[in-house]
């Protein structure tokens, strides 16, 4: 489990275009901790692994390995856009 956690934050950071000192940052932990979580050598607080799903828009499930659907929270757009999203994923579904 650890190894997963470790390469989803890695690659979580890496697609948002973050750096680790800018993630220990929005955090509150030190660059060596989150170089930790991503070596697997420890891992986030709860309170971290929250806040690192909201962060990245993801579920902590996902984060520990234990599902690997991806989820992409919509709670911040308005209707309009989120029916577009959904018009999209429809349309994905379908090819």
């Amino acid at each position: 489990m650890i190894i997963k956690t470790a390469e989803r934050i890695k690659y979580l950071r890496e697609a948002n275009s973050i750096t680790q000192t800018e993630l220990a940052k929005k955090l509150n932990v030190s660059r060596s901790g989150v170089n930790a979580w991503e070596m697997g050598i420890s891992l986030p607080s709860l309170q971290n692994l929250i806040e690192l799903s909201l962060l990245f828009h993801v579920s902590t499930d996902y984060l520990l390995g234990i599902d690997n659907k991806d989820f992409i929270s919509l709670e911040h757009l308005d209707a309009h856009k989120k029916e577009i999203i959904r018009q999209l994923v429809d349309c994905l579904n379908k090819e």
